[in-house]
C-alpha cells in the first residue's frame, strides 16, 4: 500500500493510492507499507534511489543499515514497535530520504507514524520536504522511546513494591512465578529498547555526517544534535534500570530461598523435638524380661509422660536459643 502526502494550505494532504495509480509527483512524503514490487518501483523512479525489499531489510547487518544512494541517503532503523514485535523486518522501519522528499517502507504499524500522519496534516509550520518531515517524525519516535522507557521503570516501581513493600504471599508459589515472570517481561522490553536506541543513535550521527548532502538547515541540525543527546540519556536510564531489574530479581530469589530455608528448619527442628520422645519409646519397646516399670501398673501412664516432659524441655531448649 502507498501513501501519499501533498502539500496543501494548512499543511500535507493524506492520499492512499489505489493499487495501479501513479505516483503524485508533488509527493513531500511517501509511505510504503507491505509494498508490492510494482509499488516498490514506483516510488524507486521517483526518488531516483533503490529501495530495499523486506529480505534485504532482515538480511542488512548492523554495520551497512546506513548508506548512500546515487538520489538519496538509506537509513534503517528499529522503532518502539520492536518492544512488542521480534520480527526485526516488522520493527524496523527503512528511510530514503534527499532534499526533497522522504520514504519510509515498513511492514509494522508503528505508532511513530501514525502521529506523524496526523501532526503534518494539521500543522502548516513544517516545511513541505523530505528533511523538515523526517525531522519532525524524528522528534516523535524520541518521545516515544522516552514513553516506553518510563513504562518499563513504573512497571519496576510497582514490581518492587509488591515484592518489598507489601510482600510476596509465601504460601503460593504462583506469586512468586507471577512476580519473576514480570521482571523477565520487563527485562526483555528494556532490552529491545536498548537495540532501538542504539540504531536510532547510529542513525542520527549519519544524518549529522550527511547534513550538507540532505539539505538541513542550523536549526534541524541542532534539532538532531539534541535527539542525539535525548537518545543517549533514554538508554543510560535502561541501563540503570537493567541493573535494578538484576537486583531485583536476586532478591526475589533470595527470599524464594529463605521460604525454602525456613521450611527445612521447621522440618529439622520437629524432627529433634520428637527424637527423645522416640529414643524413650524404643527403650520400653525393648523384650527384656528384666526391665524396671515392665509390670508396674502405671507403667504406661509414666512412658507417656514421660515423652511429654522431654518434648516440652526439648521445645523450650530451642526457644530459649531463638531457634524457633
Amino acid at each position: 500500500m502507498i501513501i501519499a502526502y501533498c502539500p496543501t494550505v494548512n499543511g500535507l494532504e493524506r492520499v492512499e493510492l489505489a493499487p495501479g495509480a501513479a505516483l503524485p509527483t508533488t509527493s513531500v512524503w511517501i509511505d510504503l507499507f507491505a509494498p508490492t514490487h510494482e509499488e516498490q518501483k514506483a516510488a524507486e523512479k521517483l526518488m531516483g534511489a533503490e529501495i530495499p525489499t523486506r529480505d534485504e531489510i532482515t538480511s542488512i547487518e548492523t554495520s551497512e543499515r546506513l548508506y548512500l544512494e546515487p538520489g538519496a541517503v538509506v537509513m534503517t532503523a528499529q522503532l518502539p514497535i520492536a518492544t512488542q514485535m521480534i520480527d526485526p523486518a516488522v520493527s524496523s522501519v527503512t528511510f530514503v530520504v534527499n532534499a526533497k522528499r522522504l520514504v519510509t517502507v515498513r511492514y509494522g504499524e508503528p505508532r511513530s507514524i501514525t502521529l506523524l500522519s496526523k501532526k503534518i496534516q494539521m500543522d502548516g509550520s513544517i516545511a513541505h520536504i523530505g528533511p523538515a518531515v523526517l525531522v519532525a517524525l524524528l522528534d516523535i519516535i524520541v518521545d516515544r522511546c522516552a514513553d516506553e522507557m518510563e513504562s518499563a521503570s513504573s512497571q519496576y516501581d510497582a514490581l518492587a513494591v509488591e515484592v518489598f513493600g507489601v510482600g510476596l504471599n509465601t504460601r503460593k508459589t504462583d506469586s512468586y512465578q507471577v512476580a519473576i515472570k514480570r521482571l523477565g517481561q520487563i527485562g526483555l522490553h528494556v532490552s529491545k529498547m536498548h537495540d532501538v536506541c542504539s540504531s536510532l543513535a547510529r542513525m542520527l550521527l549519519y544524518i549529522g555526517t550527511h547534513a550538507k548532502r540532505l539539505g538541513l538547515n542550523d536549526d534541524q541540525i541542532a534539532d538532531c544534535t539534541m535527539f542525539g543527546w535525548d537518545i543517549h540519556s533514554i538508554k543510560e536510564h535502561g541501563d540503570a534500570l537493567d541493573n535494578k531489574l538484576t537486583f531485583l530479581l536476586d532478591a526475589t530469589v533470595g527470599l524464594v530461598t529463605l521460604e525454602q530455608n525456613q521450611i527445612s528448619k521447621i522440618f529439622t527442628v520437629l524432627g529433634l523435638v520428637f527424637l527423645p520422645p522416640t529414643l524413650i519409646a524404643s527403650i520400653y519397646g525393648m523384650n527384656f524380661d528384666n526391665m524396671p516399670e515392665l509390670r508396674w501398673q502405671q507403667g504406661f501412664e509414666f512412658s507417656i509422660g514421660l515423652m511429654l516432659v522431654s518434648v516440652v524441655v526439648t521445645f523450650l531448649f530451642f526457644r530459649w536459643k531463638r531457634l524457633l
